[in-house]
């Protein structure tokens, strides 16, 4: 892959950049309606692969919060085309990566030595490159060891950068961006907190103490006097990506023990540590032969407020879902899914598509046993999902619904779904949650 030499970090720049963009867009778009004006039967599928590349390049020259929001809409098949998707899922570890002249910039800035000068040995060119960041691989003492090296100028152009990708975001989705301040705002704080390595070193440190003890389940040690503001440095964990995993034809019974693991792994997040890993794409997870799972990437940390928890987890209860319509409602309007400006015939209709929803959402968890291959489910899912959002009743209705820290619990899950899908996996799904101890806080 072609290795970019230097990469927009003014704002000035980088406006020009998704400016640019935005021009060639357009022009899709002209070429689009003379296709369809001569009755072309492609023309549709034609521009959305064509606006996919020009905006995925754009954003790919520019790396950090532009190319993230990329990678996070590609998780959700149902947020976009499918091109899109396709195209976009390239930022989860496969996004050009920069030059080794800019990377031992980057370790003179922050030590004042190359990286050779600090390694036995140091790879050229990255192993992995995502949005944020890229991945070298690198010896001492005879120790193997992963440096992650956030790339320039990311960390302060994530307003900025936002800003200018809201408008087409926005666009793809079909919203506008008053009805989604909240959620807007709550992906950008994320975001900030992604380009802190100070912070994800912290969290990962003590993430990965917590969990150690998990079952099937590993983490890399991390290094704090080999770590700064822009560079990370851990244990190489040995194992595949995802799809490098399914290629080796795994049975069944080893595609079920990892997909166990990392739901094991959430669950206990959620329910001990009330702080979850809220970047499940596959770039993310290390998949040994064995069927045991590497985690990495601890930069997205969603830390769950105990009173959203002990309301939104309720939601798992057969009983709410299933003849107390009264108690759901209460439910929903303290989860923010209808508000008090609602009309009468608009909570109606709110409750009954957020009480289907959620019952698919949560299905796995009120099973004792769940298959999450095949078409069925997730298919579902995403299906009805595509269907809210074409609904003109609830573009009407106008305001994005839910509390700003579904966001991230949504996106987590969504994401984790995904690649138990990939597994094929059945799975025992009983979740570690006191319905009855938490139904006693909700109440009071």
């Amino acid at each position: 892959m072609k290795e970019q030499d230097k990469i927009p970090t003014s704002k000035v720049k980088r406006a020009a950049k998704i400016v640019s963009a935005g021009a060639k867009v357009s022009g899709n778009y002209m070429k689009y309606y003379a296709k369809k004006a001569v009755g072309s039967e492609n023309a549709k599928e034609e521009l959305d692969e064509e606006n996919a590349e020009d905006i995925y390049q754009s954003l790919s020259e520019l790396k950090g919060s532009a190319l993230k929001m990329a990678q996070i809409m590609s998780m959700d098949k149902g947020m976009m085309p499918t091109a899109f998707s396709k195209k976009f899922s390239q930022a989860q570890y496969s996004a050009p990566p920069l030059s080794y002249p800019l990377v031992v910039k980057t370790f003179r800035q922050q030590f004042g030595k190359a990286p050779t000068e600090m390694f036995d040995t140091f790879s050229k060119h990255a192993i992995n490159a995502a949005s944020i960041g890229q991945v070298h691989k690198a010896t001492l003492d005879g120790h193997e060891y992963a440096v992650k090296i956030q790339y320039p100028g990311v960390a302060d152009a994530v307003k900025s950068d936002l800003k200018m990708v809201k408008p087409i975001a926005m666009r793809m989705m079909g919203v506008k961006e008053k009805d989604v301040t909240q959620f807007i705002d709550e992906v950008e704080s994320k975001l900030l907190e992604e380009t802190d390595y100070h912070l994800e070193l912290k969290q990962s440190m003590e993430i990965g103490e917590a969990c150690k003890d998990l079952k099937d389940v590993y983490f890399p040690k991390y290094y704090p006097d080999l770590s700064g503001d822009r560079i990370l440095t851990m244990d190489w964990l040995e194992g595949m990506h995802l799809k490098e995993f399914l290629e080796t034809n795994p049975s069944q019974e080893i595609m079920n023990k990892a997909a166990q693991a990392i739901w094991d792994f959430y669950d206990y997040q959620l329910n001990e540590l009330q702080a979850i890993h809220a970047d499940p794409h596959p770039g993310n997870f290390m998949f040994r032969p064995d069927g045991s799972v590497g985690v990495i990437d601890f930069g997205c940390i969603k830390r769950i407020p105990e009173e959203f928890y002990s309301k939104y987890f309720q939601l798992m209860d057969d009983r709410l879902l299933n003849g107390h319509d009264e108690e759901l409602m209460t439910l929903f309007e303290e989860l923010e899914f209808i508000t008090e400006k609602d009309t009468e015939e608009q909570r109606q209709m709110f409750f009954t598509v957020f009480k289907k929803l959620m019952g698919l959402l949560t299905m796995p968890f009120r099973a004792k046993e769940f298959y999450f291959g095949g078409d069925e489910y997730y298919d579902k899912v995403h299906e009805y999902g595509s269907e809210i959002s074409q609904r003109k009743d609830l573009k009407k209705a106008g305001n994005a619904r839910g509390s700003r820290h579904l966001v991230y619990i949504n996106r987590t899950y969504m994401g984790l779904y995904a690649i138990l899908n990939e597994l094929n996996a059945t799975i025992d799904t009983t979740v570690s949650f006191d319905f009855e101890e938490h139904a006693k806080k909700f109440a009071t």
